[in-house]
């Protein structure tokens, strides 16, 4: 019987014999041992383990070894799945260790069985619906998890699942017709009664901060958290512990008191006007707040006439909405619900709107059209540091991109875990023969107007050479799309777009194309695994620092400038740092892989602070000759894949 992880790892372990073609890679086992190590002493880890050191196995197996109730979170949902459904079983069944796993969500991915025949009684499904909700019937009608994940052939922003789905303001409780069939229950139940729970981080960071979201229970029982994707903590972090209140929510509210009052037996005639004119008051203060779509603080428009005049529109309506709900909340509990809701909202309301908290940063964000108003907590680190204190165990923090340079100072300070021990491990994969990093010359400064085109025009000599089979990351939706007008009918490869289709079709597109251009900018940077030929380049247009102009990092250079630090070395250059490992991350994914990195931002030369960014790369050898770059991709990428 296996006890510990570097026998585990070794060469004639369990997972060598298990797995085709496994192969002990030296910084797993010593990442493997630093979270034992962790896990026997309830002791904080930070360990950045870079692309290939197999991370997940790395903590999964002690994990699995120690015999503590253990909670591995990670970033995304497609993440816990994998985790869960994938790598989980391949380990259990290799150490031979029969513990209990459970896999657990928020409550927007079950299935609510009250919701789903409240929706279809009610008529509150469109026309354009239909084919979703007969699917999402025909499978209900036979699943045990409820897992909406399960569901085939309905997209995931489909306007169906937030009908049939609950939230914690709309869920019944106990009171609710369907209760012994919940599916968050059952998840729940299953969760309390396993040894390693799989969640991810919203959730996790949703019972951190008392928004209860369906496991809060299970907190003070786990022995060690484990967090994946751990460089995402502080952004997410940022959102949990602030406060928000968007126009789709005071619509749901209006929505809801209708399907609950008619439900009862109510007349529409007895409803008051103001669950129509919530509505209509909403849309007229997204129409105040400005044409664009756009982020700004919320003093730029807190004293303007009209937002004033429709925010005591607003608050009036809610008012009266409460009112008659508090009277008509004993006919059932769906009418107390929405009561609690009402009051709920009015409160959060003069919270972001009117009074003045020193620490917070109120601000607001306009879409085309909604809008949300936001109040978000300068630091997190003593909210964070708070709740974690509340659960004495093991902390694990991992990713493959927390250091700058070879520092977690930037790290520690954003989430204050100035007691952890720290790891960094570089990539086992052989960066210095199999890639090559390219920054070109003679590029104009990022702030020029012809930027975007002068990277495209740069971009199309490598395109051609590497045959196609490239990512052009963008740091921002404008570039993205004048770089897609710039290259159309320039370039004889398919070209995929960020926004012509979901993130996985585009990807599976890629995959099978085998010679395409995939343009993206955010979620493209991170968690997209592209292995083999189908990529060989990846082109970066700028150094990815924050939009200046964004209220919260304004009113963070702000506040470090009261402090005496120096702003964009503390807090805007480290934060650009890891957005760009993430990026450069994306093009070697497997030992076999091999290809091109080009950095088209000339300030990684021309300024000093350019050689922070370049010290936290992998060991890529660094020429500014296309000649080279173009030799490079014809004869040495198709020699190594042979």
């Amino acid at each position: 019987m296996i006890t510990d992880a570097r026998s585990a790892l070794a060469d004639d372990g369990p997972l060598a014999n298990a797995i085709e073609g496994f192969a002990p890679r030296p910084q797993q086992q010593q990442m493997a041992e630093a979270v034992e190590q962790a896990l026997e002493n309830s002791a904080q880890l930070i360990a950045e383990a870079g692309t290939g050191t197999g991370k997940t196995f790395a903590y999964l197996i002690p994990a699995l070894l120690s015999g503590k109730r253990v909670i591995i979170s990670t970033g995304t949902r497609t993440l816990q799945d994998q985790l869960y459904h994938r790598d989980l079983p391949t380990v259990r069944e290799a150490l031979g260790v029969p513990i209990e796993t459970a896999l657990l969500k928020g409550r927007s991915n079950y299935l609510c069985y009250h919701r789903l025949e409240t929706a279809e009684s009610e008529g509150r499904i469109n026309h354009s619906l239909l084919s979703d909700l007969a699917k999402v019937r025909r499978w209900a009608a036979g699943t045990r998890k409820g897992d909406i994940a399960e569901v085939s052939g309905v997209a995931e922003n489909s306007y169906i699942w937030p009908l049939v789905t609950s939230t914690v303001d709309n869920c019944l409780g106990q009171e609710c017709p369907t209760y012994k069939d919940c599916c968050v229950l059952k998840a729940r139940r299953d969760a309390q009664e396993a040894e390693l729970v799989v969640v991810n981080h919203h959730l996790l960071f949703a019972d951190m901060a008392l928004k209860e979201e369906g496991f809060g229970e299970l907190l003070p029982g786990a022995d060690a958290f484990i967090l994946d994707e751990a460089h995402q903590l502080p952004e997410i972090a940022t959102i949990f512990f602030g406060q928000s209140l968007s126009s789709r929510q005071l619509g749901d509210i209006a929505r809801d008191a209708i399907g609950e009052y008619l439900r009862e037996g109510g007349v529409q005639g007895e409803m008051p006007s103001a669950i129509d004119s919530i509505q209509k008051h909403a849309r007229d203060l997204r129409l105040a707040l400005g044409m664009e779509s756009r982020r700004a603080p919320w003093a730029t428009v807190a004293t303007a006439p009209k937002v004033e005049e429709l925010l005591a529109l607003i608050e009036g309506d809610l008012g009266q909405l409460e009112a008659w709900l508090e009277e008509v909340a004993p006919r059932g509990k769906g009418l107390e619900n929405c009561w609690r809701r009402v009051a709920d909202v009015r409160v959060r309301l003069k919270l972001l709107t009117e009074s003045d908290d020193e620490g917070q940063i109120k601000w607001f964000e306009t879409r085309p059209r909604s809008f949300t108003l936001h109040m978000t907590p300068l630091d997190v680190a003593p909210l964070f540091t708070e709740r974690r204190q509340r659960y004495p165990s093991a902390w694990i923090y991992t990713s493959a991109t927390l250091a700058v340079g070879e520092g977690f100072d930037h790290y520690i300070s954003r989430l204050g875990l100035d007691e952890a021990e720290t790891l960094r491990l570089d990539s086992p994969f052989d960066y210095a023969n199999n890639t090559q990093l390219y920054i070109p010359k003679d590029m104009p400064e990022p702030s020029s107007r012809d930027y975007t085109h002068a990277v495209v025009e740069a971009a199309l000599p490598v395109l051609q050479a590497s045959g196609g089979r490239a990512f052009l990351l963008f740091t921002s939706h404008r570039a993205l799309k004048q770089a897609a007008e710039l290259l159309h009918n320039r370039v004889d490869f398919p070209l995929l777009v960020q926004g012509d289709a979901p993130r996985a079709e585009l990807l599976d597109r890629f995959r099978q194309l085998g010679n395409a251009l995939l343009l993206g900018t955010g979620s493209f940077w991170e968690g997209v695994d592209v292995r083999g030929e189908a990529l060989s380049l990846v082109i970066i247009d700028k150094l990815p620092f924050a939009a200046p102009d964004d209220p919260v990092l304004s009113a963070r250079i702000d506040s470090i400038r009261r402090n005496k630090g120096n702003p964009f070395m503390e807090y805007q250059v480290p934060t650009a740092v890891i957005t760009l490992k993430q990026g450069v991350g994306r093009l070697i994914r497997d030992v076999s892989d091999s290809g091109v990195l080009m950095l088209c931002d000339p300030r990684l030369y021309s300024k000093a602070y350019g050689r922070v960014f370049l010290k936290s790369l992998p060991p890529m050898p660094p020429t500014r000759e296309l000649e080279q770059v173009q030799r490079f991709l014809k004869e040495i990428v198709p020699r190594f894949r042979k």
